[in-house]
Formats: C-alpha cells, structure tokens, sequence
C-alpha cells in the first residue's frame, strides 16, 4: 500500500484511511462493506471468482480487493486509474 500511496500521491490519505477500516472491520458481506463504502460493489471476472471494488478519490481510482469473509482476511489484488479500470483487461488477470 505505501507504494502504492507513493506512486499515486492524491489517493496516499484515502488508502491509508481504507487499511484502518479494513483492519477495523468485521464485515460479514457485500452488506456490511457498503455500510463503511457505499458506492463498493461486486464484479466476477473471468475465474468465475469475485472481487471488490473500490471507488478511490471521487472514481479517480479503483481498488480492487478479493475479501473472504469466513476468514476475515482481504487481499488487495490491483490499484487502478479509472482509465485502465475501464479497459476490463483486469478481468482476464484475476
């Protein structure tokens, strides 16, 4: 995540304020996760797995987070600029 914060300076306080919730958390479901991110939604992709996105700094960004719920462990699996987001390319990766 730093680098992440580093490479895209704008989205630095939102990432840092997303891992705390994320630590915070005791999200049982796509439900519990809209209650702290609203706009979070679930997208399949080509694995027929499911991920989550996040809208990063006004739909500027999007993260995208593979949550297991049972295990109360997510995984951040990209941090794209909507522009790449838009491609779907990320789809086929995951």
């Amino acid at each position: 995540m730093q680098q992440t914060a580093r490479r895209y300076p704008q989205a630095g306080a939102w990432l840092a304020s997303w891992r705390k919730a994320v630590r915070a958390a005791c999200w049982q479901s796509l439900t519990d996760v809209r209650k702290t991110y609203p706009s979070a939604d679930a997208v399949a992709v080509d694995s027929k797995r499911t991920v989550t996105v996040f809208n990063v700094c006004g739909n500027k960004y999007r993260l995208l987070a593979a949550l297991h719920y049972n295990r109360k462990t997510v995984f951040t699996l990209r941090f794209l600029t909507h522009a790449e987001y838009s491609k779907d390319e990320w789809k086929n990766d995951l």
